[in-house]
């Protein structure tokens, strides 16, 4: 499994509507996700899923995105979050791989049928072209791991063993099966850091990701009164602990945590500057209205990406439905 920093063909993204969550607020979640569009197809391929793909052609033509980037397939849709429902990508033999694991909402907390069948008709219809491998008896989606493109494969033990996922499976039987269907050598795998308001049961790019040079960059927490403090704190702990497969220490690059932010019901979102696409020569990374918070996310994350442009996305209309920027979006790996 290619790191993400590996040479893009394309990106994806699976568009919001009134049949959605986002209905009751669609016009503020689709200015986000036209703002991603632009940056996106100014710089690289972008494919669109969405019912209504007629709409999305005009919103995005009249927004000035670079259409000739973009291609458009009409599909019926649960929901937006592509990090989770779109096929995750191995490279080999010269052509990719394609594996189509199973989305179940998140452990059953969400309808997902139709977000489950998007990669087979994307397939069928000849867009994704490559080798398709049905790993659909297998609930894996691709926000809950991370691979640095040498056979290490990053991961969250509150995510991939919580209820309803591939019980009644161990970790042991589901360390197996990663290293058996991603064929990878390591797996790490970390124990604390989930963030309030999290529906995922804990993905790890929410908190740590990989980034070049042996790299982990992580959501940090400095404020003891946080109710995150704890749970961060330890988890850098067990970061500071991990080892690359040669044996050394992993650099690390500590990002600030955003201040708490909440819905109108008063609970808290799981807001969080980890959850940054790589994208060739680009970071889009995830911004909450934080002017400081903001650009100290951006300082760090040029420090693990100092080749790359780091470019912030205003995403707090999507933290209003527990998500971000790496969450609705999905690379293809040239």
């Amino acid at each position: 499994m290619p790191a993400e920093w590996h040479r893009l063909q394309m990106i994806q993204l699976t568009w919001p509507h009134e049949k959605t969550d986002w209905s009751y607020m669609l016009d503020e979640v689709e200015k986000c996700f036209t703002d991603l569009a632009k940056a996106i197809s100014s710089r690289l391929n972008l494919l669109i899923v969405a019912p209504d793909t007629d709409k999305v052609h005009t919103l995005l033509e009249n927004s000035g995105a670079k259409m000739q980037n973009i291609t458009f397939f009409k599909c019926d849709t649960n929901d937006t979050w592509a990090r989770d429902h779109a096929f995750i990508t191995l490279l080999g033999d010269n052509v990719p791989h394609y594996i189509d694991f199973c989305f179940n909402g998140w452990g059953r907390k969400f309808t997902s049928e139709l977000d489950n069948a998007i990669n087979g008709k994307l397939y069928d219809a000849g867009i994704i072209k490559g080798e398709y491998e049905d790993c659909t008896s297998f609930v894996l989606e691709g926000g809950s791991i991370e691979s640095d493109g040498k056979g290490t494969i990053l991961t969250t033990s509150q995510c991939l063993l919580a209820p309803h996922r591939n019980q009644p499976m161990g970790k042991e039987e589901i360390e197996k099966c990663l290293k058996k269907m991603l064929h990878a050598e390591h797996v790490l795998w970390l124990s604390h850091g989930s963030l309030i308001g999290d529906d995922t049961d804990g993905h790890v790019d929410t908190v740590a990701r990989f980034a070049p040079n042996d790299t982990i960059v992580y959501m940090q927490a400095t404020d003891e009164n946080d109710a995150q403090y704890a749970g961060l704190r330890a988890m850098e702990e067990e970061i500071m602990a991990l080892r690359t497969s040669d044996g050394k220490p992993y650099r690390t690059v500590a990002l600030p945590s955003p201040d708490p932010i909440f819905d109108e019901d008063g609970e808290r979102l799981p807001a969080t500057y980890a959850n940054f696409l790589i994208m060739n020569n680009t970071v889009l990374y995830p911004t909450y209205r934080q002017p400081d918070n903001d650009l100290l996310a951006a300082e760090r994350l040029s420090k693990a990406f100092p080749a790359h442009d780091i470019v912030g996305i205003d995403c707090c209309a999507l933290i209003k439905q527990h998500g971000s920027l790496h969450c609705v979006t999905m690379q293809y790996p040239r």
